[in-house]
């Protein structure tokens, strides 16, 4: 089996806003090898990041349409292509390895993709994923607990843009599945992962996720905020996912909470909690409930302003009603598109190196 074939495979998803370098033991080649034929590592590199219908690649490529067809619909139930259907009309492109590649493998992981995946974040994709310090998610809170007469643009508001979406799926959490094949799981609900749209309707028809109503999602979000996970959504106004993320296993947090590293890297923290200082009667509640250890306890709770995700699962458990979640002075706006997003992950990273 010749390497340059993934050897170039490689390098065209290291092109990808979050990308994927090379290791010196080359991990990431072996994961390629466990995803991709050669045939399909060949084509995968022919394929833009942006939807085209198979006629587009064909001319762009001189592949046969009807053998290119074929290729590209097997390619995308695996999870190697992205896939929209519209109107008729089927759109495929090349898919990066996250958000993309990683999470597509959530019905075919097994213990050693698992130990793959680890090794690969361990010694890369941590410090890839904070390259360009330009957050790739957002989180949002529960809107109950946001402080009473705050103005939110719809963008932010969580429940309300679920509700609207058009079609809705949940799966199991990549993250967690990973980190139990490891032997290194947490107790967290693992059937918490939630696409929206386009998304949405691959995980489906894929056989990866099951259809939910409106109504529905917005209870998994609330199971999963009683349970302390955390709402992250791709850092754009449009909604994608919501990955309801815990402080063991999830890719973004791990970083905060198991490498040390600053909450911006990764997390767009739109909001903050406050405590009420007359309030507060000092139980420590919130404590044990901040997934990323931003609360201390003096004579009555402190919220280091900096650490805080302005998750809210602090606010839902706290039995004063001590603590209100606020939006920031000085907040970051989330992205029109994921697309805008990418560009600016990778001008990040190009000033950065």
């Amino acid at each position: 089996m010749s390497d340059n074939v993934y050897v170039k495979l490689r390098e065209f998803l290291d092109k990808f806003p979050l990308g994927l370098p090379a290791t010196p033991g080359g991990v990431e080649l072996k994961i390629l090898r466990r995803l991709f034929s050669e045939d399909e590592a060949r084509l995968f590199v022919l394929l833009s990041p942006f939807p085209e219908e198979v006629s587009q690649i064909a001319g762009r490529t001189g592949i046969d349409e009807k053998d290119l067809a074929g290729m590209l619909e097997s390619m995308s139930r695996k999870g190697l292509v992205f896939r929209i259907r519209r109107e008729g009309k089927v759109f495929y492109n090349a898919a990066p390895f996250m958000i993309g590649l990683y999470e597509y493998s959530v019905k075919k992981i097994d213990e050693e993709l698992a130990r793959l995946f680890k090794e690969y974040y361990e010694t890369a994709y941590v410090d890839e994923m904070g390259a360009s310090n330009v957050p790739g998610f957002k989180v949002l809170p529960l809107e109950e607990k946001i402080a009473a007469g705050t103005v939110l643009l719809p963008y932010l508001k969580l429940e309300e843009l679920v509700r609207g979406a058009r079609v809705a799926a949940v799966t199991e959490c990549i993250c967690r599945k990973e980190a139990r094949l490891n032997g290194e799981g947490c107790d967290y609900p693992i059937e918490t992962c939630l696409s929206f749209g386009v998304a949405a309707e691959y995980y489906i028809e894929n056989g990866w996720a099951e259809e939910v109503k409106p109504d529905e999602a917005v209870r998994i979000i609330r199971e999963a905020d009683e349970a302390g996970l955390v709402h992250a959504s791709v850092n754009a106004k449009h909604l994608s996912n919501v990955c309801n993320c815990c402080p063991c296993c999830c890719a973004s947090l791990k970083g905060i909470t198991k490498k040390g590293y600053e909450v911006h890297k990764y997390i767009n923290a739109i909001f903050r909690s406050v405590v009420d200082q007359d309030s507060c009667i000092g139980c420590g509640t919130c404590i044990e409930r901040c997934p990323v250890g931003a609360i201390t306890l003096e004579e009555t709770a402190i919220v280091n302003e900096e650490r805080c995700l302005g998750c809210g699962l602090c606010a839902t458990t706290c039995p004063a009603n001590a603590i209100t979640v606020k939006l920031r002075e000085k907040w970051e706006e989330p992205f029109n598109r994921a697309a805008e997003l990418g560009m600016a992950i990778l001008e990040g990273k190009r000033r950065n190196r």
